[in-house]
């Protein structure tokens, strides 16, 4: 697969792709075929709005007017000129963008591909020591940042890093505002700010989307314009099928690949529009469902479940499509909503590495409990620990090729993940006689918690910061509302008393130095931690105490 001439001045992405013959195959798929030249924010925002008209909604935000596909095409142009002219971004360059699931969000991100340059994404949970890692990895130099979320990104003290506010009185809005006078062309018709995107290579980095690994070190999984438009050709055309006056909501956030396709490239790629949210408990999220007449929800399975423990189902009357994924869907959550409401949930599995879902089903071919069946533009089979695919019924690796795929920025584990050029997703699954996917268990030391991947091994190192632990290791144990929880199993220092409050400050302890989501729920003190003969910590003997531990608990 040869790349085209890059419109990158600065080659950091191309420079530390993996070499040729380390990438996974890349199929040639019908209807997943681009020009060799593009820019994925024209094609979403600005096409879209040539196509259906600039006055049509686009961005939405509880207790705010819409924004249009003409205001956010105008906003996105300004942000990129204040981004080029003065600060001087130019096409390759990384930015970091931090902040909640806002229109400024996705305007941020827009501006930043218009203007050529590499958006990474961050949560507005991470702390400073996880945001000064990806800064390395990624080379950062610049950031766009809510107003309301710098300290901690300020706390990393990245060298060289400049962080520029949005949504502030005093930032990127008030820049981006100035910018659309100051031409003489800002007036009333606000047409004023605009920019000529830059014309990338289709397959020029358009982001870099970090994933845990279960060293702890996040990787970065680099992804094209064209893979941005593949996620939305494929899943989101053949298995949910969008309408142009379809409404968007849901939790995941858009730093989360996840997100980015179901809340923004989705609705947008067929001109609906998307409700953000920037955080809604079930019940509330239940609320703006009603209020804004959503009729296409993506969450995590979790919160299907915690929706109809909140009642008044009713509020989800007008929801035509529920997207379940970001971990395992039960089959008795699937029937339970079903049940409660007529609604098919959607269950899919995606990876950061593959940017979107490519097992899935919907309407007459979902079987419950089954994830589904390749989305058409994919191939999945079920390998044995040689690469031999096993035959149905047999439990192995899950294995996938498609038009996306994974390649990492400059990292040893791609050889990892990429084998005969498939991509190994570290699942195990069974492949039925009629090609459905039945999920089996995680391969690796991943903990998938509420649809957040949190690898272990971080937690543990956070944990071994504090003084009073001599010992820790962290698994992922069942637990029926989070599908796992992250445990801690801690050997204290001599003269350390195991109790309550210890258990409280440890957890205080970690929510202080990684995302609060990735505290250990669960922490089990222990006078030792099972080891083999040479020292290595066996985390599966772990896992297969669990009953034993709770009862020790």
């Amino acid at each position: 697969m040869s790349l085209s001439p890059s419109a990158h001045v600065d080659t950091f992405c191309r420079d530390n792709l993996p070499p040729e013959a380390h990438w996974p195959e890349f199929l040639d798929v019908p209807g997943v075929r681009y020009p060799d030249r593009l820019n994925c924010a024209v094609e979403l925002a600005d096409a879209t709005a040539e196509r259906l008209g600039p006055d049509r909604p686009c961005l939405r935000a509880p207790g705010a007017a819409p924004w249009s596909y003409g205001e956010l095409r105008r906003l996105s142009d300004r942000i990129a000129r204040v981004l080029v002219e003065d600060h001087g971004i130019v096409p390759g360059n990384r930015v970091l963008l931090r902040g909640p699931n806002t229109p400024w969000q996705v305007a941020c991100w827009f501006g930043v591909v218009k203007a050529g340059a590499v958006v990474v994404a961050t949560m507005p949970l991470l702390r400073r020591g996880e945001l000064a890692t990806i800064a390395e990895i990624a080379a950062l130099d610049f950031a766009l940042c809510d107003a309301r979320y710098t300290s901690e990104l300020r706390a990393a003290d990245v060298p060289g890093l400049r962080i520029v506010e949005y949504g502030g009185e005093h930032g990127l809005a008030d820049a981006a505002a100035r910018k659309s006078d100051t031409d003489g062309t800002g007036s009333a018709d606000g047409t004023g700010g605009t920019f000529t995107a830059v014309d990338t290579a289709a397959d020029d980095v358009a982001l870099l989307a970090f994933t845990s690994g279960t060293t702890g070190r996040p990787k970065a999984t680099m992804h094209t314009h064209r893979d941005v438009l593949a996620i939305a050709d494929t899943f989101s055309a053949h298995i949910l099928r969008p309408e142009p006056d379809d409404v968007f909501t849901g939790t995941p956030p858009l730093a989360f690949t996840f997100g980015l396709g179901g809340l923004v490239v989705f609705p947008l790629r067929v001109g609906a529009s998307t409700l953000l949210i920037e955080k809604a408990a079930p019940d509330r999220l239940m609320d703006l469902i009603a209020e804004h007449r959503v009729t296409v929800c993506i969450t995590a399975p979790t919160a299907y479940r915690a929706m109809l423990g909140a009642g008044r189902v009713e509020r989800l009357a007008t929801v035509r499509r529920a997207v379940a994924a970001g971990e395992h869907l039960p089959v008795a959550i699937w029937h339970a909503f079903h049940d409660a409401t007529g609604l098919e949930l959607i269950d899919g599995i995606g990876a950061t590495e593959m940017l979107h879902i490519f097992i899935s089903a919907a309407d007459g071919d979902i079987r419950p409990g089954a994830t589904g069946r390749a989305v058409p533009g994919y191939v999945a089979a079920v390998l044995d620990e040689n690469g031999a695919e096993q035959p149905a019924g047999s439990p192995g690796q899950l294995a996938v090729k498609g038009p996306t795929g994974c390649r990492y920025l400059s990292d040893r584990r791609q050889d990892v993940y990429v084998r005969d050029g498939w991509n190994i997703t570290g699942d195990i699954f069974v492949q039925d006689a009629d090609g459905y996917f039945w999920y089996q268990a995680r391969q690796d030391d991943m903990i998938v918690s509420a649809g957040y991947n949190i690898a272990g091994p971080e937690v543990e190192e956070a944990l071994l910061a504090h003084p009073d632990v001599a010992e820790c290791a962290v698994v992922g144990l069942p637990d029926e509302a989070r599908g796992q929880i992250v445990s801690a199993f801690v050997v204290l220092r001599a003269g350390a008393t195991g109790d309550a409050a210890r258990c409280a400050a440890l957890q205080q302890f970690v929510k202080e130095r990684i995302a609060p989501y990735k505290y250990p729920r669960r922490v089990f003190f222990r006078g030792e931690l099972p080891k083999t003969a040479t020292g290595k910590l066996q985390r599966s003997r772990l896992r297969a105490e669990f009953p034993s531990a709770l009862a020790d608990a």
